[in-house]
């Protein structure tokens, strides 16, 4: 716990650290316009993978689910939980293969004629967003199984007998009872998102600042730690409010009333 702790504090006391002007730090990131922007676009895009993310979440656990056999089911987790023992930097420059201006997709596209010069989809937001997604998207799938899991297939079976089509069941029973666990998984994603460096820094190629790689560039280039550390204050503040409404989010994902299958 004090190898977490301490750590915090001290930042915490160094974002104060200035003796003639306490609050310097968090007066220059307030009145600097690029440093609030930088914050606007961190979280623009960490709310585009968050939605990103659950909503192709949603789709692959839901398809998981409904696969009949076991042994199938067990694979394709097994697939998804595999993507964790795989390094996020590796996984990064692999998207630049794919992605680049000379990688294998723009070649496709120039072969088929779709386009007359290579798209632009790394070193700016898509590339980051495309990155991310990739590395969180078994954060969103797994929790969103589990769920799926434990709802009482005894509630579809009576909307069955009672005559419910399939859609009205899925909507008015199923998606429903899987909607906490669905905005807890995106709340969770959204949280990783902020503090994301590796992944940010190589598919933006320094040319989308985030608060992570700014963070980077206050430390180890302009070596101004009191306004770093009142950018990670300002950080960790927003992060803890985020992490208590994913806190009861996720509370209400695992609340009674819900069954196991049979």
């Amino acid at each position: 716990m004090l190898a977490f702790d301490l750590p915090v504090i001290r930042m915490l006391l160094v974002s104060f650290e200035n003796p003639d002007d306490r609050l310097r730090a968090f007066k220059e990131l307030i009145e600097t316009p690029v440093y609030l922007q930088v914050i606007l676009v961190t979280f623009e895009l960490a709310l585009a993978t968050a939605v990103l993310t659950g909503f192709l979440g949603y789709i692959l656990a839901y398809w998981i689910y409904t696969i009949r056999s076991a042994r199938w089911r067990m694979l394709l987790l097994g697939t998804v939980g595999m993507t964790f023992w795989i390094s996020i930097l590796a996984r990064a420059y692999a998207w630049i293969v794919l992605l680049g201006n000379n990688g294998v997709v723009n070649r496709v596209l120039l072969d088929l004629r779709i386009v007359d010069a290579p798209v632009s989809m790394i070193y700016n937001e898509l590339g980051i967003l495309i990155g991310t997604v990739n590395v969180l998207l078994p954060i969103a799938v797994l929790p969103l199984y589990a769920a799926m899991n434990n709802v009482d297939s005894r509630l579809m079976s009576a909307a069955r007998s009672l005559g419910a089509s399939e859609p009205r069941i899925f909507w008015q029973i199923f998606f429903p009872l899987t909607v906490p666990a669905l905005a807890a998984g995106s709340m969770l994603v959204f949280i990783l998102t902020l503090g994301f460096f590796v992944t940010p820094a190589i598919l933006g190629g320094n040319r989308v600042p985030m608060i992570a790689t700014v963070l980077d560039s206050l430390i180890n280039v302009v070596s101004d730690w009191q306004l770093a550390a009142a950018l990670s204050s300002i950080l960790l503040l927003i992060t803890l409010m985020f992490y208590v409404m994913y806190k009861k989010l996720l509370d209400l994902s695992s609340a009674p009333g819900r069954g196991r299958k049979l």
